[in-house]
């Protein structure tokens, strides 16, 4: 038997990796499964975006390698994204970096920064691949508190008291993922000058700033930004296509030309007619983003219901994709009480725990699920 790599006994597989191979054997048992779990966007990307897909296949150039920085156009388009909808300048050749998907930026920029033994700042509750990632690599992970005392945001006295002499990367995502906090310039600016003072790499992962959010915010905005930090983006959630792998990494010019020297030996280049439907989104207007959380908006109301119904305490202010919410008294582990749910009620629920220890004793709701659906859950119990 051929052993694997030791890297491999330090991570485990990706939570919903393994858990939604029992939920699909739920459904192939004819349970009538409802899959509030995952961020997985179930309506459909605008008619332009699939058009002009459609129309590059016919291009001579569709199928050959592409460029592994991208079609100019693409990032022309998320220099002018971010200009039109952020109010912040970059240069689309030096600061902006197409990606397969903001996830594969992680990986990326932790090969690109990370020595054995660097410590790096990740957020609890936090995404799981943070974690994972920097283990991979051979990193420390360092947490640091989230909690809804403060709003889901660090606590800069705390940060302070930590040693952070090895730390070489500061993860942070507003609006966050999985509670909803909306972050502010306030908390950027502090957050900037933190990563400045103690020489830190600053990543923000940003893919939710549209959804249910009236102001969508970039921390590159912050004066002082592209000195420390990086930010990470995607057009998965905001336009619909999940399955396209369309992310950047925009910011810090050197940093941009570190992460290319991993990326370019990593993969080919994206498929062109994805590009070419991804220039087509980035040029969407606000009609487009009204219509999308219409449909959002609705589906929280009626996932809120389904939370109070089952004893559970929203947190009213998140934005983005999910629902967060507090267990009811008395009850002790997330993960038991899904399981439960599941099993009875044939509803998957993802428990806070699997993003951090500060997540026990919460659970979240993706909104991902027609409303009907939202409201057959409710008369399930």
């Amino acid at each position: 038997m051929i052993t694997t790599a030791k890297r491999l006994h330090i991570i485990e597989e990706y939570y919903f990796s393994s858990k939604l191979r029992e939920v699909r054997q739920l459904a192939a048992e004819g349970k009538p499964i409802i899959n509030m779990g995952i961020g997985s966007p179930d309506l459909q990307p605008a008619p332009t975006i699939v058009a002009a897909i459609v129309a590059a296949m016919q291009d001579e150039n569709a199928h050959q390698y592409q460029s592994y920085q991208g079609l100019p156009e693409l990032r022309e388009g998320m220099a002018a994204f971010y200009s039109k909808n952020y109010g912040v300048a970059l240069n689309p050749v030096t600061e902006i970096l197409p990606l397969m998907g903001s996830k594969e930026g992680i990986m990326h920029i932790s090969l690109a920064f990370l020595n054995e033994g660097d410590h790096v700042l990740i957020p609890n509750p936090g995404y799981p691949t943070y974690t994972s990632v920097t283990n991979l690599v051979g990193a420390v992970p360092v947490y640091y508190d989230l909690k809804e005392g403060n709003q889901w945001e660090p606590d800069f006295e705390a940060l302070e008291q930590l040693d952070l002499t090895k730390v070489k990367i500061m993860w942070i995502g507003y609006p966050h993922m999985p509670t909803g906090a909306r972050g502010s310039l306030e908390l950027f600016e502090k957050l900037v000058a933190f990563a400045a003072k103690h020489q830190i790499l600053l990543v923000n992962d940003n893919p939710y700033s549209f959804v249910l959010n009236d102001n969508p915010m970039s921390l590159l905005q912050v004066e002082g930004a592209k000195d420390v930090a990086l930010e990470l983006n995607s057009l998965s959630k905001t336009f619909n296509m999940a399955g396209w792998r369309v992310g950047m990494v925009l910011g810090n010019a050197n940093a941009i030309d570190a992460v290319l020297k991993v990326k370019s030996n990593m993969d080919s280049g994206m498929f062109y007619g994805i590009q070419k439907g991804a220039v087509a989104a980035l040029k969407s207007d606000k009609a487009w983003f009204d219509a999308m959380n219409e449909i959002y908006r609705k589906r929280r109301i009626v996932t809120e219901e389904l939370a109070e119904k089952l004893g559970c305490k929203v947190y009213k202010e998140g934005v983005g994709l999910f629902v967060w919410a507090k267990l009811p008294d008395g009850v002790t582990s997330a993960e038991v009480f899904i399981d439960r749910i599941l099993h009875e009620k044939s509803i998957f629920i993802t428990p806070g725990t699997i993003f951090g220890s500060n997540g026990e004793g919460y659970i979240r709701f993706a909104l991902c699920v027609e409303e009907e659906k939202i409201r057959e859950a409710i008369s399930r119990f």
